[in-house]
């Protein structure tokens, strides 16, 4: 794996791991703890765990994604998985503030569907270079449908 492209999606990951630790409910926890939340609601400390772990693979799995379709000549469908992430990336960050920052929960679900497909497509083009990044991707999307039931059952509780 290319050492630059590593630190560029490394960068990506982390610029939207800070966005989210700023929207997290540290900062407004006396709202989130006021929610009604679903009995399936993981305890708190299950989702930093979580997103780090998820932070690193999409770093390291879209850097071997980039990596090999460059490898291979397709530098086309590398500037089209880069878009993919960027995307993928940006609703990321965007969905932390929906439901933490603003405390939007019907936005926050529909984030979190696109999110869901976003993640999705991302783990496609993943597998489509490398199989086994892409396997590697997958608890991803996996996370995401989880989140999506999550936050609009969360939605549905506070309306």
């Amino acid at each position: 794996m290319n050492r630059k492209t590593l630190a560029a999606t490394g960068l990506a990951v982390a610029a939207v791991a800070v966005s989210g630790t700023v929207a997290s409910p540290a900062r407004t926890p006396g709202w989130y703890e006021g929610l009604r939340k679903p009995s399936y609601v993981p305890p708190g400390p299950v989702f930093p765990v979580a997103w780090t772990s998820l932070y690193t693979d999409i770093a390291v799995s879209s850097a071997t994604a980039i990596d090999r379709y460059r490898e291979t000549g397709q530098d086309d469908e590398a500037r089209k998985y880069v878009a993919a992430l960027s995307v993928n990336l940006a609703i990321n960050a965007v969905w932390s503030w929906l439901f933490f920052g603003w405390h939007k929960l019907g936005a926050a679900a529909l984030g979190a569907v696109a999110l869901t497909a976003s993640s999705a497509d991302l783990t496609r083009r993943t597998a489509a270079a490398d199989r086994r990044a892409g396997l590697a991707l997958l608890p991803y999307p996996l996370w995401c449908v989880f989140a999506t039931l999550l936050a609009t059952r969360v939605w549905q509780l506070n309306r």
